[in-house]
């Protein structure tokens, strides 16, 4: 089982070289890009940028999926927020803002994509996402009232709102303790709700003693508010901190909108 110091070296090892951040800026211009994209954008032979891919990949920092014939490559924020919970978050959050708040440099896509390994069983997993009081731990605060059956209909409140339904949508698949895909529709701004509604895909995968978690954030619109997906690196990182550690995120990123 790959530790979590192994984990963090991949990503450092993968962060220190140009050519690989000069591709995660790529990602940040265009997510979801194809090989031959990227190759084009790159005085590099294909076999160098396929290279380099691979080792992002192996980091967690690229994710890639399979659309018709194309693999499509996306960026995954979520190991660069660990950094920034565990380490940079401590002595210079303000500064670092800027830097490590990953939706301020990101176009809104058609997809976004966040993976993260926790150690965790499945069944533990699926309780955190489906449990209103556990979510309110990792989320920012905020409850979720929820029918969990397909068709059902769920409301994410929080303390704090007034009584404000903050976001609602449908489960439309509910295979526990697998796969959750649900859609969302924004409530907090009216700048949110014109966004309409977008669709959110949870899937779990056992890996050893740990889960292989993925969270796919789509039907996003081109050009759209980037407050929709921006959060989910804190999420997740509070997700992985709560399952393993059973404490609460208190760097004032996780906690910005508690």
């Amino acid at each position: 089982m790959v530790t979590y110091s192994e984990c963090m070296d991949a990503v450092f090892k993968a962060l220190s070289d140009p050519t690989r951040r000069d591709l995660l800026d790529e990602l940040f211009r265009e997510d979801g890009q194809t090989l031959s994209a990227l190759e084009a954008r790159f005085d590099m032979t294909r076999f160098g940028i396929m290279k380099h891919l691979k080792i992002l990949e192996e980091a967690g920092l690229v994710v890639t999926r399979r659309r018709g014939r194309e693999k499509l490559h996306y960026l995954n924020p979520v190991p660069i927020r660990l950094v920034h919970d565990r380490w940079v978050s401590k002595y210079a959050e303000p500064w670092a803002a800027a830097l490590s708040d990953l939706k301020t440099r990101l176009e809104s896509p058609v997809e976004k994509i966040f993976e993260i390994y926790i150690k965790t069983t499945p069944e533990r997993l699926w309780e955190a996402i489906t449990d209103s009081d556990t979510r309110s731990k990792y989320q920012f605060g905020n409850t979720h009232t929820a029918d969990w059956t397909p068709g059902g209909h769920y409301e994410m409140h929080n303390p704090k709102a007034n009584g404000m339904v903050l976001g609602e949508g449908e489960n439309v698949e509910v295979d526990p303790p697998r796969r959750l895909v649900q859609t969302m529709r924004a409530l907090w701004g009216e700048d949110v709700k014109a966004e309409g509604t977008s669709r959110v895909t949870w899937e779990i995968e056992p890996v050893g003693d740990s889960c292989h978690l993925t969270v796919t954030h789509s039907d996003l619109r081109e050009g759209g508010n980037d407050q929709i997906y921006g959060g989910w690196p804190m999420i997740l990182s509070g997700l992985k901190t709560w399952l393993e550690t059973g404490e609460v995120l208190t760097t004032p990123g996780s906690l910005m909108y508690s």
